[in-house]
């Protein structure tokens, strides 16, 4: 496991606020050892939660050019066609992984190909698994075409999270399970499909990036 890059500002702020408190504590309040065991091991807790929110595990990663990989981990809540009004404005099959505080939270490639599109779009911070989410919240559109079909990416910011970082640009040539981008403290991944792909996923379903096959293409 490594951690990454997007959590060295917020491991070393979290560090220096908690040691800054557990000494004063320590310091104003040496005749109460309880208090200051407690919120040491409080301390502890909090701090291990926020490296492991960083975390990037070891996988194999699942590469095949014929199948959409899960572009990040989480748990499946949306199964459905829908009208995708950004870039295709036309029906569409839709994925939504929903990405707990508790969940890796690297984003990667779905599909090799050429970006077409890479747009940010400031919004509300409605919960993730609100219907309105996907087209009024904090997002970031990804579009990516293999040459034969172009799958949409939606990252998207739910009630915690504040920040989705995206590293694709238009033009570039990026492959499958590299990585997209990240998004802090829980979100939503919405995937837009042609209508009438094999999607191999169920509802309820926990996913992993890099690993989990979407679907498969025609």
């Amino acid at each position: 496991m490594t951690i990454h890059r997007e959590g060295t500002a917020t491991i070393t702020l979290t560090f220096v606020v908690l040691a800054l408190l557990n000494g004063a504590l320590f310091y104003w309040f040496p005749a109460n050892p309880v208090l200051c065991w407690t919120v040491s091991a409080i301390s502890l807790i909090l701090f291990l939660f926020i490296i492991s929110f960083f975390r990037i595990p070891n996988r194999v990663l699942n590469q095949d050019e014929q199948l959409v990989i899960a572009p990040a981990d989480g748990r499946v809540v949306v199964i459905e066609e829908t009208v995708e009004t950004e870039y295709f404005k036309d029906k569409r099959l839709q994925v939504s992984i929903f990405m707990s505080p508790a969940n890796v939270h690297v984003n990667r490639n779905p599909i090799s190909g050429e970006v077409k599109l890479s747009q940010y779009h400031a919004g509300k911070y409605l919960v993730a698994w609100h219907p309105k989410s996907s087209t009024e919240n904090e997002r970031h559109t990804v579009v990516i075409g293999n040459g034969r079909q172009e799958i949409l990416v939606r990252q998207i910011a739910g009630a915690l999270a504040r920040r989705i970082v995206n590293y694709l640009k238009a033009g570039m040539q990026v492959k499958q399970n590299e990585e997209m981008g990240f998004i802090k403290f829980g979100s939503r991944v919405d995937i837009y499909l042609p209508v009438g792909t094999k999607v191999d996923v169920a509802l309820e379903q926990n996913v992993k990036g890099g690993q989990t096959v979407i679907a498969r293409l025609g």
